[in-house]
């Protein structure tokens, strides 16, 4: 049984799942590795008639109708290591349960424009995961992971993230935001289990 977060209550008319798109905020950060999330939720308001404002809950939202499915897309304003107050908040406004929480973002461990999703786990040192870890008590929110692959070093890991995508590897990773959109809408419409079938 989906466990809610327990820090507050309900504040809003619950809506089935929350979509967040993680990345940092500001204009330095577009389009870089570590905002793929980000991208994602951008065209899934695209897509669906949405404009992402932004809200009381340190994030910019919107909601859209998926099938009869009513999803609250969200791109936290907090910088990537404090995405789970963001999270925190939208989920308490939206009383979603923390097993409809859709969490895309990129990951160093899948080789680049790799695609692949989740239900709970662990973290893969992710500090926006442990963020949403840390503000839900809880690890068992949905992942839609975007590969950017590893850096030439350990070292370099904290520059690969921030960095822009080649123009080789960008025209890559569209095809793959636009698929991991595709997998969102596969997650809500058919459910977790079918979405990792036809999309892992």
């Amino acid at each position: 049984m989906p466990r809610r977060s327990p820090d507050a209550p309900r504040t809003g008319t619950p809506a089935d799942f929350l979509v967040v798109g993680l990345g940092n905020p500001g204009d330095q950060y577009v389009r870089t590795r570590h905002n793929v999330g980000t991208d994602v939720v951008e065209i899934l308001a695209a897509r669906h008639g949405a404009r992402l404002r932004k809200g009381k809950e340190r994030a910019l939202v919107d909601e859209v109708r998926l099938g009869p499915a009513r999803v609250a897309l969200a791109v936290p304003t907090t910088y990537m290591n404090d995405s789970g107050d963001a999270v925190r908040r939208l989920v308490h406004r939206y009383g979603v349960e923390v097993a409809g929480v859709i969490v895309v973002h990129d990951e160093l461990d899948l080789p680049l424009a790799a695609l692949k999703l989740k239900a709970g786990g662990g973290l893969a040192g992710h500090n926006g995961l442990r963020s949403i870890k840390h503000h839900l008590h809880d690890d068992g929110f949905l992942r839609v992971r975007i590969g950017i692959g590893k850096p030439p070093s350990r070292e370099q890991g904290a520059n690969h993230v921030l960095d822009r995508f080649s123009k080789r590897d960008r025209t890559e990773i569209e095809v793959t935001l636009e698929q991991a959109a595709d997998a969102v809408e596969a997650i809500v419409a058919d459910g977790i289990d079918a979405a990792m079938n036809r999309y892992n």
